[in-house]
């Protein structure tokens, strides 16, 4: 597995880490040692990087992720987030908004600790932006978990350039975690890549398959039970799938070329943008983590790049992300 640095964090991650939040949480049950024998494979394999928050569950996804890799501390990187508040009287829906307060971050991180089974929090992400909250507050918070030795490394997810520089301002941020795959390039257009690129911070995106899309196993026919975000996702219609399939067509024929499937088509598109960029797809199955990993091996030229852009250029992607 070849190894990349977040920015100038000298934060050290495998090229691809993994998403672990289906894992525990959203449209299937899982079998808990079933998946920590999963996440030990990855290990196996390479897998250094390690994506978990509080949310997902609420709580469950970290204990997960904390008890299978506590025989390798000090050797992977456990990435988790804050930034909600929750409502235990809420039953089994108890996330009840966001809450990014220097007091509920401490409270967090806290307990993240204790879940994850670390002395501290290698990557700490603010979930999302929370409007009550100024950046430089959360980031002042964080920086004081820093100082304490309970955090090693402070992130941002889906905050916009301004917001970036104003955290980054008090305390340095290592990585920012957004989506970003080859039909969502939003952060190439409004100042959030080249932001990143100016202040040395890694990037991390999240869905890098579309969500699955991106593999070219989706068809018109697929359906999802109501737990899953793409029951309700606009790109996730029989009409977006059936008008979108020429950007799997696209990568299918990529990976012709290359012998490569879709999917490694679309990681190493995302691995050959910048250097300081790790995507990581989620998955449960090792057939497909073992996919993921051949992107790794994937050389895309600069003219298969050009050759890439120029056909996206001509595809008017239907549907929004959320």
């Amino acid at each position: 597995m070849q190894l990349r640095t977040l920015g100038n964090s000298g934060l050290e991650v495998s090229a691809l880490g993994l998403g672990c939040m289906r894992m525990s949480f959203g449209d299937t049950p899982t079998d808990k040692q079933e998946m920590i024998d999963f996440l030990h494979a990855a290990v196996d394999r390479g897998i250094t990087f390690f994506d978990t928050a509080e949310v997902y569950g609420p709580f469950t996804n970290e204990e997960l992720v904390g008890e299978a890799l506590e025989p390798f501390r000090g050797k992977v990187v456990i990435a988790t987030k804050f930034g909600f508040k929750h409502d235990p009287d809420k039953g089994p829906h108890p996330t009840v908004g966001l809450d990014s307060r220097p007091e509920q971050i401490k409270r967090v991180a806290e307990a993240s600790l204790k879940r994850l089974r670390v002395e501290a929090i290698d990557l700490f992400y603010q979930h999302r932006p929370d409007p009550n909250v100024p950046m430089e507050d959360v980031a002042g918070a964080v920086q004081d978990l820093i100082c304490a030795g309970k955090v090693k490394h402070f992130g941002l997810s889906e905050a916009s350039a301004e917001q970036i520089r104003r955290a980054h301002a008090v305390q340095q941020v290592a990585a920012l975690q957004s989506e970003y795959s080859i039909w969502w390039r939003n952060i190439e257009e409004n100042g959030i890549l080249s932001t990143c690129e100016e202040l040395g911070i890694g990037l991390v995106p999240y869905s890098p398959l579309g969500r699955g899309y991106l593999t070219g196993k989706v068809d018109e026919t697929t359906t999802y039970a109501s737990t899953d975000i793409r029951s309700r996702n606009p790109r996730f219609t029989q009409d977006a799938i059936k008008a979108n399939r020429v950007v799997v067509d696209l990568l299918e024929r990529i990976g012709k070329e290359k012998g490569a499937t879709p999917a490694q088509i679309a990681l190493a598109w995302l691995l050959a943008q910048k250097p300081w960029i790790v995507p990581i797809p989620g998955t449960r199955k090792l057939e497909r983590l073992d996919e993921n990993i051949g992107a790794v091996e994937v050389a895309l030229t600069p003219d298969d790049l050009v050759a890439i852009d120029d056909a996206m250029a001509e595809i008017k992607v239907v549907g929004d992300r959320y």
